[in-house]
């Protein structure tokens, strides 16, 4: 069996080690080498099965990595290794927005210690039909979709909207499930969290955070694209507005 490609989750991690150490190459004998193989053997993204070989994410592959990051930096001034298109992406978007990858890199860490990771279920919608995840890593979104849904977060923003009086829409393409199927879609609504959970914090969600979304619009929120980041409402309204602008000015 060959060793699994480094997941989204791995290399937020690898990352960061190699941000933290001013983006420089880590040898096998380091200890954060070590210690970052151990917890990269940990996570819960793999096949118990390639976990077990002694190959896998061994420190020398730790180390490895550690030199495509900082090799392939673009201030790197010698011979950069060869690497993956996944890490090149990994790198720009430490080197675009390093405190956010370093609060994902955190988080992922913080909820493997914690045990919250190894509990939570793998969710469907997790990993997209091309078997990508968000950059920011598969964990915060398996832990974001828990989350979301949650039936009494989401019962009780659904609340919220109906003591303000407003209608129970898509904030994104204003659609009503009970506009269009009648009886059988009041107050049905999908939730999304605003901001992801590493920025916002692991504590208890608040309804101000939440935006409700039909169930296109908060698939299209959480689908990966090649380096992007977590796809806001606001960001999907305008990039729904973008096909119509440009054909209004034909």
């Amino acid at each position: 069996m060959r060793i699994p490609a480094w997941s989204e989750d791995e290399l937020v991690l690898a990352g960061a080690l190699v941000v933290r150490h001013g983006w420089r190459e880590l040898r096998t004998g380091d200890l954060e080498v070590q210690r970052l193989s151990e917890l990269l053997r940990s996570l819960p993204l793999h096949e118990p099965h390639a976990r077990t070989m002694p190959s896998f994410r061994s420190a020398d592959s730790v180390s490895r990595k550690t030199s495509d990051f900082a090799t392939n930096h673009p201030n790197y001034t010698g011979r950069a290794t060869r690497c993956g298109r996944p890490t090149l992406l990994m790198i720009q978007a430490f080197v675009t927005r390093e405190a956010e990858m370093l609060q994902a890199a955190q988080a992922i860490e913080d909820g493997i210690g914690s045990g919250e990771l190894h509990l939570l279920p793998a969710q469907p919608d997790e990993v997209d039909e091309t078997g990508a995840s968000a950059i920011e890593g598969r964990l915060l979104v398996r832990r974001a979709l828990a989350r979301e849904r949650n039936p009494r977060l989401r019962a009780q923003k659904i609340k919220h909207i109906r003591r303000q009086g407003a209608a129970l829409r898509c904030e994104v393409c204003e659609f009503s499930f009970s506009d269009t199927y009648g009886e059988l879609g009041e107050d049905y609504i999908e939730v999304h969290h605003l901001t992801p959970l590493h920025i916002s914090g692991a504590g208890e969600t608040r309804l101000d955070d939440l935006a409700c979304l039909c169930a296109n619009c908060h698939r299209m929120c959480h689908r990966a694209r090649p380096g992007e980041t977590w796809r806001t409402p606001a960001a999907l309204r305008e990039l729904m507005r973008k096909p119509n602008n440009e054909t209004n000015g034909h």
